[in-house]
């Protein structure tokens, strides 16, 4: 199960503190009142996400033996009216949060291979995860 602690600095921006020992600063750009010294939020939830898509795709892709030698992801966030997502099925009002991406995946292979890893690409727990219902709540203090 994986931990993070985010700790506020100055202005905007935070310290994010996981694993053993690793840091990572994260702010807002400029223009929205930070000082642009990291990634903002959204960036780093799409950074996740294109992260996951990769090494599920490589993963799979080595478990094959496929002659995989680069994936890359992009990813673009934004915020449309659920009236005019015609994907959506949850949600009938107001606005819904729409991820677009797109898959790019060089190596020696096959159309049956290219299209199972596009598959494949859809499956990444990060994606099942943003794609299921969230429930967030409270975090109750380890007892030590």
């Amino acid at each position: 199960m994986s931990e993070v602690t985010v700790t506020s600095l100055s202005n905007l921006r935070n310290e994010v503190s996981y694993g053993a020992g690793h840091t990572l600063v994260t702010d807002e750009p400029s223009e929205l009142g930070g000082e642009d010294a990291g990634p903002d939020p959204y960036t780093l939830l799409l950074a996740a996400l294109g992260s996951c898509i990769s090494m599920t795709v490589t993963l799979y892709a080595r478990r094959k033996g496929w002659p995989v030698e680069r994936v890359t992801v992009r990813l673009r966030q934004r915020r449309v009216h659920a009236t005019d997502c015609a994907e959506c099925s949850r949600t009938s009002d107001g606005f819904v949060q729409r991820i677009e991406r797109k898959v790019s995946i060089e190596g020696a292979l096959d159309e049956e291979q290219h299209a199972r890893l596009q598959e494949i690409a859809h499956k990444c727990p990060v994606d099942k995860t943003l794609s299921s219902e969230i429930v967030i709540t409270e975090l109750k203090d380890d007892p030590r």
